[in-house]
């Protein structure tokens, strides 16, 4: 486990606390790995009934650290090569263990796509949740072309993807991405409340619960197609200039692209 994802097990809850926020909990590659492990163990774990995810700081992540997205624009090398997609993603389309979030401060790119694999969601007042994934000339991840839609609609997942459409606290309860919104002040204290009242209850007809509600195959195989049209997008001009309008602080220029 990395000191970026901090781990602790309590009263059959496995609590997953993001801890960089120093760089505003963005994602890297190891706490990618760390929290993708940390799921699949939980399946293998009958003393873990349910995971809580949350975060410290202000932020609950900023989404994916933009320096290894440039890093692989630019055809550099950063921590070695990924194989079998990324391993957050795939963890969460696998998973058996029932997963609660306690959402403060800004949810960015997966870290609200994630949210669309929990099974509650609790978010703080100040919570705001965008997928500006078309503003970096990327697409969709985390199988969120299927679920967002199916959460939302179309023409609201389609607000949230291209025009990056801020959602706040209420409006996502209203849509049905969170179940609840709380003062941030209660926020951790409501969310394990629900996370411990979850795993109190019988585990295999939780699990079995989770499980009919869920179509493991169809989620793996949208990621599998998004990962491929993300990867490509990765590598190029458009991402190239998103990235450079990103770091210089300007608008980008796609005009000529």
């Amino acid at each position: 486990m990395t000191d970026h994802v901090r781990s602790d097990a309590a009263n059959g809850v496995l609590t997953l606390t993001l801890n960089r926020p120093e760089k505003k909990n963005a994602l890297t590659r190891a706490m990618y790995q760390a929290l993708g492990d940390a799921i699949d163990g939980a399946a293998a774990n009958k003393d873990i009934r349910c995971i809580l995810i949350q975060a410290e700081g202000d932020m609950f992540t900023a989404g994916n650290d933009l320096g290894d997205f440039a890093a692989i624009n630019r055809a550099e090398p950063s921590d070695g090569p990924r194989t079998g997609g990324n391993p957050l993603l795939t963890a969460l389309a696998r998973a058996t263990t029932p997963i609660v979030a306690a959402v403060n401060g800004r949810a960015v790119g997966v870290g609200t796509t994630m949210l669309l694999h929990c099974d509650l969601v609790f978010v703080a007042e100040d919570a705001v949740l965008t997928t500006p994934f078309v503003n970096l000339a990327l697409v969709p991840e985390a199988a969120s072309s299927l679920t967002l839609p199916g959460r939302i609609g179309h023409a609201r997942a389609f607000s949230m993807f291209v025009l990056g459409e801020a959602v706040d606290a209420a409006k996502a309860v209203a849509w049905g991405i969170a179940n609840e919104v709380c003062p941030r002040a209660e926020l951790r204290a409501r969310a394990r409340g629900a996370a411990e009242a979850i795993a109190a209850r019988p585990a295999s007809a939780v699990r079995l619960t989770k499980a009919l509600m869920r179509d493991p195959d169809a989620l793996a195989a949208r990621m599998a197609i998004e990962g491929t049209h993300f990867a490509a997008q990765l590598k190029s001009a458009e991402a190239r200039e998103a990235f450079a309008a990103f770091a210089e602080k300007r608008a980008p220029d796609f005009s000529k692209i």
